[in-house]
């Protein structure tokens, strides 16, 4: 069975913007729309929509209206739509996710405090979720995705490190006929690992970036041989490793990075370069759980 391409939404201007994208996504890969609207009792009489039938109705029409939207910009496309009360939002997220190619949804302005849609919510799923989030903001729209013709990928460490981030890049960007932007950073610090006697035959060679050139050329290689109509830019660059991807990336469709979360006293958090990317990129961010 196809998985589909499912899209959180809550009625926001962020999540409608996901909805769309979502829509683009599905029909430009042939796969359904699937959308998921979780609610709350509590939050709705908060906006003076009481009693729960109403309720229910209200969120159902909403959904309804939402997909409407979608089937008349896009009519060849499958949608289909769940509409839950859950107390749990991100339960209801992290099993739509569980059966989805990619799960989208919408992210709130740029800043470290602003934070994601549903407010923690976001920010919990993409920790725990086993499968690709893309988060996308409000301004993102056909015209604005069209003016971007490269999807900018993160690699770091061995290939089979990033195999799977890799492999996201490159279908996105053989569905859009982009161009893929790898880029490996290392930061300053991981120089002083070299013992003096390395670091003179690095030097020797023609300096360390030879050797950082090579490991993302090898990551990239079977993804070159498995799509070899997409182009490929390769970028390596010292420095950390979030800010190179976001100053190679103001004119990008797509970046896509990986994550290993981790747990914490305050819940599952997720890495410090997915962190940032996710907050201060202009365009849709992709994270890809690490397998």
């Amino acid at each position: 069975m196809t998985r589909p391409i499912t899209a959180g939404v809550d009625g926001s201007e962020e999540s409608l913007a996901a909805l769309a994208w979502a829509a683009r996504e599905a029909d430009r890969r042939g796969t359904p729309l699937h959308v998921v609207h979780a609610w709350r009792s509590q939050q709705l009489d908060a906006a003076g929509i009481e009693g729960r039938d109403a309720q229910e109705r209200w969120a159902r029409d909403s959904v309804a209206e939402s997909v409407r939207t979608v089937t008349e910009r896009h009519p060849d496309l499958t949608v289909s739509a769940e509409v839950r009360e859950a107390d749990d939002a991100v339960a209801v997220l992290l099993a739509a996710a569980a059966g989805a190619e990619t799960l989208v949804l919408g992210s709130r302005g740029h800043g470290a405090v602003v934070g994601f849609l549903l407010g923690s919510v976001g920010q919990q799923v993409i920790a725990e979720a086993n499968r690709p989030v893309v988060l996308v903001r409000a301004g993102d729209e056909a015209a604005t995705e069209a003016a971007g013709r490269e999807v900018v990928v993160g690699q770091q460490g061995e290939p089979e490190d990033s195999a799977d981030v890799i492999g996201f890049a490159f279908e996105a960007a053989a569905a859009r006929g982009a161009t893929v932007r790898a880029v490996r950073a290392w930061a300053l610090p991981t120089v002083f690992t070299y013992s003096p006697g390395s670091m003179r035959l690095a030097d020797e060679a023609g300096g360390l970036e030879q050797y950082e050139r090579k490991a993302l050329g090898e990551a990239l290689a079977p993804w070159r041989e498995r799509f070899p109509d997409v182009p490929v830019i390769e970028h390596v660059e010292m420095g950390s490793a979030g800010q190179v991807l976001l100053s190679v990336a103001a004119g990008a469709h797509l970046v896509v990075v990986g994550r290993r979360a981790r747990r914490t006293a305050v819940g599952a958090r997720i890495g410090s370069v997915a962190h940032g990317v996710l907050h201060h990129a202009d365009c849709p961010v992709a994270v890809i759980p690490h397998t």
